[in-house]
């Protein structure tokens, strides 16, 4: 019985068994499947393809990438996907991996410390390539360093400086980024040509270098116009659309209430402007909004969100071929490392009330 069951299993043809239907050597059939340098007559090579066909056999291409050291799989650390920036950026990646038959491993790290250590030592001991990390809390742990040092990363959108300022000597992490601060400093400088004198911020987490680099070009934009920055009350989100809910409670609660509010990404403008409505403040009639990043869902607001785009899917694409070329998979890198911004000016900016107009 237990011989008739094992005689009824499909076997799997092998390179063996094309060899010998076709007539030749394993080494020619190798050299027909792996495309190698090796000369392989044409006939030869169209009759192993018919055999290859006949016989219905599929490479191990586990076995092949561990021989030619092709590449095999790259891990992606990301904070979430909730985020629609995150997920450009994710599919810029694949579409780069998709042209050399690599596996993208993604690890979701919900902005915590814990999480992304323990992905950096989970990544460091598995049999990755490199990795691709966009951080969520802006701290380097030590197995992310140990990782560094052991292969290839390559950091996109958030910038980690302890990698290259004495934590880790001689590492330097490549980076591929966006002009935060002069696409924050331009969208400033637009709410503040619209008259509105009256500020208020909602900034990022605190240590992520976006975060960083947004509230120092709205800083920028403050201080050319004459506004001491320091004056401008600011509220410390961490990029949730709950955290733009709780910002607007707070401003909406001032007692000289900002005529215009910058915020640090879309998904906290997205939930100031819904907590506007709840509370029948409208936008932008009674208090103007901004964004950043813009995300698919600030053209489907309503009003239309103002914002300042971020090429996510260029970014990932970018990161990916950097971090390929790091590896010896490809030969030539990014075109660009740094990518401008855009001012997009839609509806949620509206000019100051006349009574807070300042003239000049």
């Amino acid at each position: 019985m237990e011989n008739s069951i094992k005689s009824a299993r499909p076997v799997r043809p092998t390179i063996r068994d094309v060899a010998r239907l076709a007539g030749v050597s394993i080494g020619t059939v190798s050299a027909v499947i792996n495309n190698s340098a090796r000369p392989v007559a044409e006939d030869t090579r169209r009759h192993v393809l018919r055999c290859i066909a006949e016989l219905n056999f599929e490479p191990n291409s586990a076995a092949r990438s561990l021989k030619h050291q092709r590449i095999s799989s790259i891990g992606f650390v990301v904070p979430d996907l909730g985020n629609a920036f995150f997920v450009d950026v994710a599919q810029g990646i694949q579409s780069v991996l998709d042209t050399v038959d690599c596996l993208l491993v993604l690890c979701l790290t919900w902005s915590d410390t814990r999480r992304e250590e323990y992905y950096a030592q989970v990544l460091r001991t598995q049999r990755l390539n490199g990795v691709i990390y966009l951080s969520g809390t802006g701290l380097p742990s030590p197995s992310l360093t140990a990782l560094a040092t052991k292969g290839s990363v390559v950091f996109v959108d958030e910038y980690l400086p302890g990698m290259v300022s004495g934590i880790a000597p001689g590492i330097e992490v490549p980076f591929i980024s966006s002009q935060n601060l002069i696409g924050a400093r331009t969208l400033g400088q637009y709410v503040l040509a619209r008259h509105h004198r009256r500020l208020a911020l909602v900034s990022g987490p605190r240590g992520l270098w976006t975060s960083e680099q947004r509230q120092a070009g709205f800083r920028e934009a403050l201080a050319g116009a004459g506004i001491p920055p320091d004056s401008v009350p600011v509220i410390r989100g961490d990029y949730t659309e709950q955290a733009g809910r709780r910002a607007a409670d707070e401003i909406l609660a001032l007692s000289a209430r900002p005529t215009a509010v910058l915020c640090a990404n879309d998904l906290m403008a997205i939930g100031f402007i819904r907590r506007c409505l709840e509370l029948h403040v409208r936008v932008p009639e009674d208090i103007s909004v901004t964004g950043f990043d813009d995300i698919p869902e600030a053209r489907l607001l309503h009003p239309e969100l103002t914002t300042v785009r971020q090429p996510g899917r260029d970014m990932g694409r970018a990161a990916a071929t950097l971090l390929l070329q790091r590896m010896g998979a490809v030969t030539d890198g990014p075109a660009q490392k740094d990518f401008p911004t855009e001012l997009c000016i839609r509806r949620s900016v509206g000019l100051s009330p006349p009574n807070d107009i300042v003239p000049g």
